[in-house]
């Protein structure tokens, strides 16, 4: 059995407000951290920069990403993307997590739009559900929130795909050593 785990963060363009007319929400940086449950560490960070066709990084995501429109620039096509995903990260065969439903749901989204093949398999963690269920909270807490109730930094940039995807890796080897995880099946 494989014991590996995908933890992937997206971050997407955004705007403070409505989006500029015909401008859609893209995917533009895919963080992901390999997790091995069985040792239970994070052993690979990865980052892929994602080109949009149909938006444009806002100055208001580059407040909040760190990225600029010259950077994604440099990355390559989504559908490009999704096949790294599956040939380098058996993204279509591993478990893979993410913090709440926003990434696998913004997938979905872009690979309908876009006639790319979904990159992932069904079997999807959302994070934040387990770890709020985990931890008796009332109210689903915000990955950065969640990192203070669980006592661990926050390590780089939040807002960062590849940082987030770290962090929350960090946080699903907490609910692995509490007892707490549940692989997807």
């Amino acid at each position: 059995m494989d014991t590996l785990l995908n933890v992937v963060d997206v971050e997407a363009t955004c705007w403070d407000g409505q989006p500029p007319a015909g401008a859609v929400s893209e995917i533009i940086e895919i963080g992901l951290t390999v997790v091995d449950l069985a040792t239970r560490e994070r052993v690979s960070k990865h980052r892929i920069l994602v080109r949009p066709r149909r938006s444009r990084v806002s100055e208001f995501c580059t407040e909040l990403t760190g990225l600029t429109q010259a950077e994604v620039d440099t990355g390559v096509e989504f559908a490009e993307a999704c096949r790294l995903l599956t040939g380098e990260h058996r993204a279509d065969s591993r478990p893979w997590a993410s913090w709440g439903d926003y990434d696998r749901n913004q997938f979905q989204r872009q690979a309908k739009a876009t006639g790319t093949r979904y990159p992932f398999s069904g079997r999807h963690t959302n994070v934040k559900l387990r770890f709020t269920e985990a931890r008796g909270l009332k109210r689903r807490p915000g990955m950065h929130t969640a990192l203070d109730i669980a006592g661990l930094p926050l390590e780089g940039r939040h807002h960062s795909g590849a940082d987030d995807a770290w962090n929350i890796a960090a946080l699903v080897l907490g609910l692995v050593e509490s007892g707490d995880w549940v692989q997807p099946v």
